[in-house]
């Protein structure tokens, strides 16, 4: 009768170290999920802010430089325009005095 008594507390306390096993495991699974839900969840967000504001970065320092470039080249082409207009004109003015100076001389 001893035997079987010892037995059976034996049974009942294996049984009860699998059932804290599993309670222990189940435990276990739920915290990784979450710590692993966590450090992804932050790793994304880290990742993504990095990465746009290089790509913003990026993107401003190019449409920088080509807008300058263009507004440039506008002002440069508008301004050489103006100068050269205007140059014109004194210089025709400037041989209109001359023309009419030599005209005087020589008359």
């Amino acid at each position: 009768m001893k035997e079987n008594a010892v037995i059976t507390i034996i049974s009942i306390t294996i049984i009860v170290l699998n059932m804290m096993m599993i309670i222990v495991l189940d435990i276990k699974n739920a915290i990784m999920m979450a710590t692993m839900a966590e450090v992804t969840t932050v790793t994304m967000a880290e990742v993504t802010t990095v990465t746009m504001a290089e790509i913003m970065v990026a993107t401003m320092a190019e449409v920088t430089a080509v807008t300058m470039a263009e507004i440039t080249a506008a002002t440069m082409a508008e301004v050489t325009a103006v100068t050269m207009a205007e140059v014109t004109v004194v210089v025709k003015d400037v041989a209109a005095v001359g023309a009419g100076c030599f005209n005087l001389i020589n008359n």
